[in-house]
């Protein structure tokens, strides 16, 4: 197809169909969706119950204006309010896309302060292992350098404070070590100045699956209050059961004020995305003169609300979120098997069926290959050939990730193709 992609740098696998946790291609390739599209598809694919839902709403109405009211919203509303979200969490704005509802929190959080009279509190720290979209002041605020390239000289500056990458820390408490980056950070750009921290609970994309250290999500929920900074969580790619709970903040005894999560929440199904926060936040902007926080054109579309409800109802059923966490346990499990001694393999990692390994030169000095080599790009169309899909992870700090994400329906035969498949991979990568 000459006019799309719109990049003509690569030649697109064309997929015919996809069935359960499968994907077919054009030339009659089965391929186990390893990765659940990019850590999407919850539910495994061809749902017909979730079509029929989306088709029955579609001819119902295909669209109202987002502000009012349908049977769509509502029904949604009500399952996540009565089923998946804390108490705390009583206000939510609904969005098409990530970059989308990302932009709306950090715009709330803004907001949130302006309209008690505090215009200074404008600046949002982001992390250094990151990823939040593409939008201008999404890709701006995270720290995926490689999505930068192009635009990077005309980007807005934002404050930085290091992910925690545990594997490459020296120092002997990385708890305490991040927290005074980030307090130092903080201390830097002025208390009085920064409105909010911007962080996802597990880093996914950027990372590989980075899970922080014990204590770490305890200290920056208190240094938040301590100077009355918003915490935003970003569980786009962690919420709606994916790390084995609800959503992945909730591994720790921590609540933050607005959080984002949207990938699961449809599974794949439709486009949309949910911002979930507390009166507390919303108040001030709700009494100020003036103060919206405006929508987007699709938002709470109400075809794509009927496919969430749907999906919603299918975790709960099927118990996946407890799948989830029993499954990845077995996963990682045999991936410790297969990798805990691999001379190229530096760590296996994550919670639930979100789960990496990172790829090394050498395991005992951590020396990473390369660049120009391109590990991570060769393991992953290595292990398509081998019939299962992977998702490449990293940014220019964390390199050659491979990311496993899969539809929480797998067994336990699914999950040793997946190993076997990789291991295979790099095998064949590591010793060519």
């Amino acid at each position: 197809m000459p006019n799309w992609p719109f990049l003509h740098n690569g030649n697109p696998i064309h997929i015919s169909r996809a069935e359960g946790v499968f994907l077919y291609t054009k030339d009659g390739r089965q391929i186990l969706d390893g990765a659940g599209g990019a850590i999407v598809c919850n539910i495994g694919h061809g749902r017909a119950e979730v079509a029929d839902v989306v088709r029955e709403a579609t001819l119902k109405a295909d669209y109202i204006l987002p502000p009012w009211s349908c049977d769509e919203r509502e029904e949604l509303v009500e399952l996540l309010t009565s089923k998946w979200l804390r108490p705390s969490f009583t206000r939510i704005h609904l969005t098409c896309g990530g970059s989308e509802a990302i932009e709306s929190a950090m715009r709330i959080a803004v907001m949130h302060f302006a309209a008690q009279g505090n215009e200074k509190k404008v600046k949002i720290i982001g992390r250094d292992v990151s990823y939040h979209g593409t939008t201008l002041a999404t890709i701006s605020v995270g720290g995926h350098e490689s999505r930068k390239v192009g635009i990077k000289h005309m980007l807005q500056r934002y404050p930085v404070a290091p992910t925690p990458y545990t594997l490459r820390c020296e120092d002997p408490d990385p708890t305490q070590h991040y927290l005074d980056e980030l307090e130092q950070t903080i201390l830097q750009e002025g208390p009085d100045t920064v409105a909010a921290l911007l962080a996802e609970p597990i880093a996914g994309a950027s990372g590989g699956a980075m899970v922080p250290p014990d204590g770490y999500w305890e200290g920056v929920r208190e240094m938040c209050d301590r100077y009355n900074m918003v915490l935003i969580v970003d569980e786009i790619m962690t919420g709606f059961g994916r790390t084995g709970t609800r959503f992945g903040y909730q591994h720790w005894p921590i609540e933050p004020d607005i959080f984002v999560s949207g990938k699961g929440l449809t599974a794949g199904y439709s486009p949309l995305n949910g911002l979930f926060s507390t009166d507390e936040i919303a108040e001030p902007i709700e009494q100020s003169a003036g103060y919206s926080v405006m929508f987007h054109t699709y938002g709470s579309f109400a075809p794509a609300c009927a496919a969430a409800t749907k999906v919603l109802q299918i975790m709960e059923r099927e118990g996946l979120v407890d799948r989830a966490k029993e499954l990845g346990s077995l996963l990682r499990a045999k991936l410790q098997a297969a990798f805990s001694n691999h001379p190229h393999v530096a760590e296996c990692r994550g919670k639930g069926l979100l789960q990496a390994i990172e790829i090394v030169k050498n395991r005992a000095t951590l020396e990473r290959y390369p660049a120009v080599e391109n590990v991570t790009g060769r393991v992953i169309q290595k292990s398509f050939e081998n019939g299962v899909h992977f998702y490449g992870a990293g940014n220019s700090i964390v390199r050659d990730v491979v990311l496993l994400g899969p539809p929480m329906t797998v067994d336990e035969s699914h999950l040793d193709t997946m190993v076997s498949a990789l291991s295979d991979a790099v095998d064949s990568v590591t010793e060519a």
